[in-house]
């Protein structure tokens, strides 16, 4: 009987790690503007971190090989970069043992880290298949300005810290509308709701 019980927990388990519930982040959510290319980052319905990123130079949008930036309500699938060096480079996910520094002149790889971002709703469904990432990028000199082939670029040092946080199944939402005025009390951030708006 014992061992009926513990086989029934084991495949439990496993089916719940299959299926992404294992270690699912819900203390933390990231909120990105497209208009204002900034990102907020939220534990716990508090700020704790806001940084510059650069979104697509193509516009908005979901459609298969348009290099839009998806909108709408996404979360983190994989991580990718596990103790990687600032500036390492990767090429289809693995580092290629190359490391550029900040503004290489002529470099636009993926550096860095990876976060592999999945659509959580019909006007980004094709995110994960798109491979939608938060990245780092050597041309940190374009950051705060749209330049990105679909993905969310940020400074090596900020998606180091950005990974760091934040873990798998935690909630990105990308809106096409200024940062929201947040209101502090006793230093304490309030939760902040938005209204997605769609774009092209």
């Amino acid at each position: 009987m014992r061992h009926s019980v513990v086989r029934f927990l084991a495949i439990c388990s496993l089916i719940c790690w299959l299926s992404g519930c294992a270690h699912r982040d819900r203390d933390h959510r990231v909120l990105v503007s497209v208009p204002d290319q900034r990102m907020r980052v939220f534990e716990h319905g508090r700020l704790i971190a806001e940084y510059p990123v650069s979104t697509s130079k193509f516009g908005l949008g979901d459609r298969q090989g348009s290099n839009a930036t998806p909108l709408g309500k996404l979360q983190i699938k994989k991580k990718i970069g596990d103790g990687a060096p600032l500036g390492a480079v990767f090429k289809s996910r693995r580092p290629t043992g190359e490391i550029l520094r900040p503004n290489t002149p002529g470099r636009d790889p993926i550096v860095t880290r990876i976060l592999w971002l999945d659509g959580m709703e019909r006007c980004n469904a094709h995110s994960f298949a798109r491979t939608i990432y938060i990245h780092g990028t050597p041309e940190e000199w374009r950051i705060g300005t749209p330049a990105s082939y679909g993905c969310i670029r940020m400074r090596s040092a900020d998606v180091m810290r950005l990974y760091d946080v934040v873990g798998l199944g935690a909630e990105i939402d990308i809106v096409n509308q200024p940062l929201p005025v947040l209101e502090s009390s006793h230093n304490e951030m309030v939760t902040v709701t938005t209204t997605v708006q769609m774009g092209g």
